[in-house]
This record gives structure tokens, C-alpha cells and sequence, in this order.
């Protein structure tokens, strides 16, 4: 299952907000065994929106969008992704009957469209906050704030399939430079995917959808650095 992440928020893109949410999710998402293809952060527009939502939803089988949702004035993530499928925004009956059966608090009370999701979408409640999520064909949408999204994730994701890989560091203290011929030599004996990751020293992760074979390639691999 290949999945794209969308980030939405002006304050992503200028650096004043770390962007944790996207991390988080590539981790999630991998652990389940999704191939996440494609991190994307957009600003709080809703024709930007709209065009990037459309264009990976083609792309990829899942498309997980976080940021934007809620009732404030530049909230517009709902409006970008109905957009993206031709659909209108309306009050959407389980959002409405989800709100009013809450005992956290009163729906009178709630800001004007808080309810509103795109025509046909399935509502993702929002057991943490208020603003509700919601599945729009393959595009599934949580709010940036990020005890939300993780809850609202995790009430779906057994939605997102795949091989799961297991994984095993090796850290070696040379320079990355060094280190490419042995592991190509690496690749080629056990068939593995190899990332190295240069910092103080360099971190070699060496993955395989057999645990034994990834243990077998970390032991070779120390042996020889």
C-alpha cells in the first residue's frame, strides 16, 4: 500500500512549528507496512489545497492529510479536500448527531460549521478535541493538533496494510564514503534495502521482510566495519 502524507499550515512552512506530525505518521505508517512515497507540507490555501489532495490521490492508494481542521478563519482543509473530489461541504448528519450526543460539551455552543464535512465523507470522531475528521474516498483527514491526530489515526489504522520489514541498526565510526563498496557487497549477498545516515559516526539501517535475514546481514556487516 504506498501512501502520500499532506502537512497543512502556514506555520510549518515558515519554521515556526516543528513539523512532528509528518514524522510521526511516516513512523506509524511504516511500522504497519505502508510505503510511504511522497511528504508534502502546503500552506493554509485552499486552492493549494485542493490541487496537491487531487493530484496523490491518484497517485497512491491512501492519501493522509493533517492540519487545517477546525473553526477558525484560516481553517480551510475540509473545503481544499471537497474540492479535490468535486464535492460540496455540508452539515454532515453522524458529525451533527456525534456533536450533540457528546457530554464534553454543549453543541449550541460550538462555532458555526464545526459539523460541516464534505457531501458523502465518513466522519472520524474526535475522542481528544472537538473538530471531526473524516475518510474522503482514499484521502483521509485529522486535525494538525497532534493528540488529535495520533487518536484519530489509530482508530483507523488498520485501514493502512503492507509488508512489514523488520529493522536492525549497525553504527559504524568511519566515514560514509568508506563504507560504499562493502555495502553494496552488503545488498548484494542478502538482499536487502540498506539506508546510511551520516552524523557523529554513521548509522547503517538495514531492512528485510525476514527477521533472520536482517540479523544474518547486521552480523556481516559488523564483522567487516
Amino acid at each position: 500500500m504506498q501512501v502520500a502524507v499532506v502537512t497543512v499550515g502556514d506555520e510549518l512552512l515558515a519554521g515556526d512549528t516543528e513539523n512532528t506530525n509528518a514524522s510521526w505518521l511516516g513512523t506509524r505508517l511504516t511500522e504497519r507496512g505502508a510505503d510511504v512515497r511522497r511528504v508534502v507540507v502546503v500552506p493554509d490555501d485552499e486552492d493549494a489545497i485542493a490541487a496537491e489532495v487531487s493530484t496523490l490521490a491518484d497517485r497512491y492508494d491512501a492519501v493522509v492529510v493533517t492540519g487545517g481542521v477546525g473553526p477558525t478563519h484560516d481553517d480551510v482543509t475540509m473545503d481544499g479536500v471537497a474540492a479535490a473530489f468535486d464535492r460540496e461541504m455540508v452539515e454532515h448528519a453522524d458529525a451533527v448527531a456525534y456533536l450533540r450526543d457528546h457530554d464534553r460539551y454543549q453543541f449550541e455552543e460550538l462555532t458555526d460549521g464545526t459539523a460541516w464535512l464534505p457531501a458523502g465523507a465518513r466522519l472520524v470522531e474526535n475522542e481528544v478535541g472537538v473538530a471531526p475528521g473524516a475518510v474522503v474516498e482514499n484521502a483521509y483527514v485529522f486535525p494538525g493538533v497532534p493528540g488529535e491526530m495520533k487518536a484519530m489515526f489509530e482508530s483507523v489504522a488498520g485501514e493502512f496494510t503492507g509488508t512489514r520489514n523488520h529493522v536492525e541498526f549497525v553504527y559504524v565510526d568511519a566515514p560514509e564514503s568508506e563504507l560504499v563498496p562493502v555495502l553494496a557487497e552488503l545488498q548484494e549477498e542478502f538482499g536487502v534495502t540498506v539506508g546510511s545516515y551520516p552524523g557523529d559516526g554513521v548509522r547503517v539501517k538495514i531492512q528485510h521482510e525476514d527477521e533472520g535475514t536482517v540479523r544474518e546481514a547486521a552480523a556481516w556487516l559488523r564483522e567487516r566495519v
